[in-house]
């Protein structure tokens, strides 16, 4: 009997470890940060007061970011403390991307599922890094401006039409998680869908310019996710509307 397409939308579960589920998404999510923490350690080992090309360029591209967030959060202070928080998600969700397109890699299978899976693609790191910017963006916006003001964005008793869309607004500070979340979901999820029906119609041409293609999409949907947190922590700690006429 021939073999159909599998696709699964829920992690696969490999085992357990002391009553814990390992999915093949944490076994990826492992690896993504091991592979981060060493190469953070390699690169900090290698530093040289005089720059080799490999150094002048990496510090060309993150010297680039790191002037774009200071131009977009207008303070270099802050930037200095959330380029970090920033650079982290983008590496994180890029190389866990990453690491599902190499050659092979779909093939290492364990207990008769795949071993390897792209984290994004298992609902809950999405949104566990929804969360973090969700709470990174609110307690940014109440320790720069007051906790007064901030609430001020969404609680204006002025007027019923203020206070209605400020209510709409605040309803909004949540959703963004949601969205943030899902949109990253969303579009990995789908990239492996397309990509394991193109394996079983044309294992051999087909899979090549669909997994070009979504190494692109997942460099610009971990580019998108950092760069909405940048933009919400710039609203957040924006003032209210009015704010200078009082």
């Amino acid at each position: 009997m021939e073999e159909g397409i599998h696709v699964a939308i829920a992690a696969e579960k490999l085992g357990e470890l002391f009553g814990i589920p390992i999915t093949n998404t944490l076994v990826t999510t492992w690896i993504v940060i091991a592979l981060l923490v060493s190469l953070a350690l390699f690169v900090r080992g290698r530093l040289e007061m005089v720059s080799g090309r490999l150094q002048t360029l990496l510090e060309e591209a993150f010297s680039f970011v790191y002037d774009y967030v200071a131009e977009v959060l207008e303070s270099r202070e802050m930037a200095k403390r959330f380029f970090p928080l920033l650079m982290t998600i983008f590496l994180f969700v890029f190389v866990g991307n990453m690491i599902h397109f190499l050659p092979g890699i779909g093939s290492i299978e364990y207990m008769d599922e795949p071993l390897l899976r792209a984290p994004s693609t298992d609902l809950t790191v999405p949104l566990t890094l929804a969360i973090i910017s969700f709470f990174v963006i609110e307690i940014t916006g109440i320790a720069v401006i007051g906790t007064w003001q901030y609430f001020k964005k969404f609680f204006d008793i002025r007027s019923f039409i203020g206070f209605f869309v400020g209510i709409v607004e605040f309803i909004g500070e949540f959703a963004r998680a949601f969205s943030l979340a899902f949109r990253l979901f969303g579009n990995i999820l789908a990239g492996e869908v397309i990509i394991a029906v193109a394996i079983f119609f044309a294992p051999y041409l087909g899979p090549v310019p669909l997994m070009l293609f979504e190494i692109f999409i997942g460099f610009l949907q971990a580019a998108i996710f950092a760069l909405l947190t940048l933009f919400f922590i710039k609203l957040a700690v924006s003032e209210p509307h009015g704010a200078e006429a009082h």
